[in-house]
């Protein structure tokens, strides 16, 4: 489906939690930097827009890429959008006056519903390339910092439940699947 909006790309489905085994083992490294590669991320960001998500991780739509997309407001409310192929995280020391952490609501769109608090570091960065290989850095605070925790973690085949007690992911998704309970666990 082509939106008209921000992004020039086409809507693909979001993958649900343990409806595609994609979502839970890590992503495999892009090595092909074609055209293919730069439609990839034009549907990235169109399907993020389409499921008012702030951040996706190729893997979200069935792909198995090393690749997010992210399109979030940092701590200053200064909306981060980008993109990183083959990303690399690295956990940053807070400047003065910074929290090292902050524990806040997350979701996700694989997940679709329910939040839950979790604590993730306040600054973060990203490195990796574009779509023609090239060097790409994104640093980040506050939410825009969550996100591309989460997008890498995504990545790496963990999606935000799965780093909470299995008592309250299960009643997470247990919520995400509504009545008819269609979200395997």
């Amino acid at each position: 489906m082509r939106l008209p909006g921000r992004y020039d790309g086409v809507a693909r489905p979001i993958v649900t939690y343990g409806s595609n085994p994609v979502l839970h083992r890590s992503c495999a490294p892009v090595t092909e930097f074609d055209r293919e590669l730069r439609h990839l991320v034009l549907d990235m960001f169109a399907s993020m827009e389409a499921a008012d998500g702030v951040g996706l991780a190729a893997n979200q739509i069935g792909v198995d890429a090393r690749i997010f997309v992210i399109d979030c407001p940092d701590a200053e409310g200064e909306d981060v959008v980008g993109y990183v192929v083959n990303p690399t995280l690295t956990i940053l020391d807070p400047a003065d006056g910074e929290p090292a952490e902050e524990v806040t609501e997350e979701g996700c769109l694989s997940v679709p519903g329910p939040y839950a608090e979790l604590p993730r570091a306040f600054r973060a960065r990203v490195d990796g390339v574009d779509v023609h290989g090239g060097p790409v850095r994104i640093e980040a605070t506050g939410m825009a910092a969550r996100c591309l925790q989460h997008e890498v973690d995504h990545l790496n085949g963990t999606v935000y439940v799965d780093l909470l007690p299995e008592e309250h992911r299960e009643r997470l998704l247990a919520e995400a699947a509504g009545p008819g309970g269609d979200l395997p666990a």
